[in-house]
């Protein structure tokens, strides 16, 4: 094997590589395409149905098919399932729709970050949390434990990132296993 075969061949392994590794991730065994945004691929998801059902009566739904970039903390069907009984059916009310806009959105932040963006912060930060603020203009803290990133939220509760860096046309959904309460 001559020199430049090599280098041939070991250019086509790493392109074939890096296209392997640039796929997204599945949510809930559905597949996200990266050319989709926020919206056309949440609805395809089918652990993120109660997520589409609240981002529609908040009237988000133009928000998040719009250019962003936005980075959103996507919680599945069971951390809804996970609040006190009735939240979720109060939240839907449309004489509660600005506090389900709150809600929704102290899961929305400006920007295209990645996990490993956010997992820089946090470890170049002095506490170990990296401090950001939501949409909401609620705070958010990251903190690294181990493998695992979780979003903490104003009131100290804890999200871990389940599903990370599921790359859409208009920013990033992390999928997290809690519904972050802004205060």
């Amino acid at each position: 094997m001559t020199i430049k075969t090599l280098i041939a061949a070991s250019t086509a392994a790493l392109a074939l590589g890096t296209a392997a590794f640039a796929e997204n991730p599945t949510v809930g065994g559905a597949p996200m395409l990266q050319e989709r945004n926020i919206i056309e691929n949440a609805v395809n998801s089918p652990i993120h149905q109660t997520l589409v059902a609240a981002v529609k009566a908040a009237d988000l739904v133009d928000t998040l098919q719009g250019e962003g970039p936005f980075t959103v903390f996507a919680p599945v069907d069971e951390a809804f399932a996970a609040l006190p009984d009735g939240t979720v059916d109060t939240l839907l009310m449309p004489e509660n729709k600005e506090m389900l806009q709150k809600v929704l959105t102290a899961h929305v932040v400006a920007g295209d970050w990645s996990a490993a963006d956010i997992v820089a912060a946090a470890k170049a930060s002095s506490d170990g949390f990296y401090h950001f603020n939501a949409v909401s203009g609620d705070a958010l803290s990251a903190q690294v434990k181990g493998d695992n990133v979780y979003i903490i939220d104003e009131s100290g509760n804890a999200s871990k990132v389940i599903v990370a860096d599921v790359d859409q046309s208009n920013g990033v959904i992390h999928v997290v296993d809690h519904v972050l309460v802004p205060e």
